[in-house]
């Protein structure tokens, strides 16, 4: 029998941990715990873990520059895109110059530069087909 693994959290490198810990905090809710300024971990309202680490010299991610290394990116479903994008411009994050999510979803990028989308509910949906 194969083993498995559990994944128990997606570690986000910035320059300032406390403050993207925080702007996340503002989207999910929950609380936020740390040990010292290099490292904060979420513990969103519904569960889930992201852990933010301090990252000396982080470039942000270029969006969407296809020569660009691939990194990955937190989609997050909510209920109204237009106050959801609003709320998330208030606490620092800013709309990404490229769009292709018509009125499905919105990309933006975090306070430290990471690009994460928001969208609607049938957007965020699970796949109905079967993946090979």
């Amino acid at each position: 029998m194969a083993n498995s693994a559990d994944l128990f959290a997606v570690t986000i490198d910035c320059p300032d941990p406390i403050q993207l810990a925080q702007f996340y905090q503002h989207l999910l809710g929950g609380r936020l715990l740390s040990s010292n300024d290099d490292f904060v971990v979420l513990i969103s309202d519904c569960g889930g873990r992201l852990d933010f680490q301090r990252v000396a010299n982080r470039q942000p991610p270029p969006w969407p520059d296809p020569t660009a290394a691939r990194r990955l990116h937190l989609d997050f479903s909510v209920d109204d895109l237009d106050q959801t994008e609003k709320h998330l411009l208030s606490l620092g994050a800013t709309l990404a110059e490229h769009q292709r999510g018509g009125q499905r979803f919105r990309v933006l990028l975090d306070p430290a530069g990471h690009p994460f989308c928001i969208a609607t509910a049938d957007a965020a949906g699970i796949p109905t087909a079967t993946a090979p």
